[in-house]
């Protein structure tokens, strides 16, 4: 979540800049840490900010840069081109405030830096060990390959997530009309036709008459219900408890955990091949992890700095698989530290889209037949009676 954090330097100047942070208690940490006085902490929509007073989409803005800078040109120039064919009056407001921190003479990865909301820690951090090693499209390449990554699976997970829930939707509006509108039709037939009903008939009519004579409260009802339903779910994806509540199922537990896992292999590895030490690179990822593996993080950065082997700090702190544990050592023995922590990412990324396949193949089939089992009942329940008509006739 963004807030919008009220400052005051040491040289009394005031500003006000936009963190993504758990909490505004969090937001407040993170800013008192640079050595700056917090006077007032605000959600950011509540205060009327737009990411640092600008849209920017960091993929593009960095496949757009990468372009410029291998075809010879500097940083300068490239800030300068890009703003001339930007119409958009948010993005043209970050590439001026670029490029007039880059005029005053400050360092490129300072001058993101004073964009907090816009551009995070991760990007400033290959950035700045770039330019230590005047290798700075290499990292920008390297930065759009791991968004590119990220992106990729979370695809999956949205694209496995949107059938089911349109089958969902489907099905329960279809029982929802069928109960509210068909059965007491049916009800009305049968209320004349002076027979006894089967007893699950009687009920389901029962239910049908209810929701006819009570239809505008249970329609507030329901959507008052989804309302909380989707405002709770949102709540539970910015504070991470989605992610703790699947951690608790044991079928989809292990495979959250492996998730986690790729997203901070990848991370880390990325981080280490622009040159950033690994204990800076624990520290820099550490913001974008769940506050289980924050934890275990945190424990597995203090033994590394203690002296202890990566692989063997990850071990202690359930960091690892026993194949992610095989290639940490042999990183650890040709010192290619970076390229194995990507090839334990991909290794991960492999295998939770193989799952997500099967889960998919698996679930709908299933949630198909019980929504077909559903509406078959009441259909089945409203004929019953004519069934037995017919019986009685023949």
């Amino acid at each position: 979540m963004q807030f919008a954090v009220r400052t005051l330097a040491p040289d009394l100047s005031i500003t006000t800049m936009v963190i993504d942070a758990n909490d505004a208690l969090d937001a407040r940490r993170q800013v008192e840490a640079r050595g700056l006085f917090v006077s007032a902490v605000e959600p950011a929509r509540a205060a009327g900010l737009q990411r640092g007073g600008g849209k920017l989409s960091l993929v593009l803005f960095s496949q757009e840069l990468l372009a410029l800078l291998n075809a010879g040109l500097g940083i300068v120039e490239s800030l300068e081109a890009l703003l001339e064919k930007e119409a958009t009056p948010g993005t043209r407001a970050v590439l001026e405030r670029l490029l007039g921190g880059l005029r005053e003479g400050k360092r490129f990865s300072s001058v993101l830096a004073e964009q907090p909301g816009l551009f995070p820690p991760l990007y400033i951090g290959i950035v700045r060990a770039a330019e230590g090693t005047s290798d700075l499209p290499r990292a920008l390449a390297r930065f759009i390959d791991y968004q590119q990554r990220i992106d990729v699976v979370r695809g999956k997970l949205v694209s496995a997530a949107i059938y089911p829930s349109i089958l969902l939707l489907v099905g329960g509006g279809v029982s929802l009309f069928l109960i509210s509108y068909v059965v007491p039709r049916f009800a009305e037939v049968y209320q004349g036709a002076g027979r006894n009903l089967p007893w699950m008939s009687q009920v389901m009519l029962s239910w049908g008459e209810f929701a006819s004579a009570h239809s505008f409260g249970l329609g507030i009802g329901i959507m008052a219900a989804l309302a909380t339903a989707f405002f709770g779910i949102r709540h539970l994806l910015r504070s991470g408890g989605i992610a703790r509540l699947l951690a608790r199922v044991p079928a989809i537990g292990e495979r959250v955990r492996i998730y986690e896992l790729s997203r901070l292999y990848l991370t880390l590895g990325m981080l280490s091949e622009g040159g950033i030490t690994i204990v800076n690179a624990i520290e820099t990822v550490q913001a974008m992890v769940s506050t289980s593996v924050r934890s275990n993080l945190a424990a597995a950065r203090a033994a590394i700095e203690a002296g202890q082997p990566l692989s063997d700090a990850f071990e202690a702190n359930a960091l690892t698989t026993p194949i992610s544990l095989r290639m940490l050592r042999v990183g650890e023995r040709t010192g290619d530290m970076g390229p194995m922590l990507t090839q334990s990412a991909a290794f991960y990324d492999g295998e939770i889209s193989r799952w997500i396949d099967r889960f998919t193949r698996t679930f709908e089939p299933l949630l198909m037949a019980g929504i077909g089992l559903i509406v078959g009942a009441i259909v089945v329940l409203l004929y019953m009676p004519i069934f037995d008509l017919a019986g009685d006739m023949s």
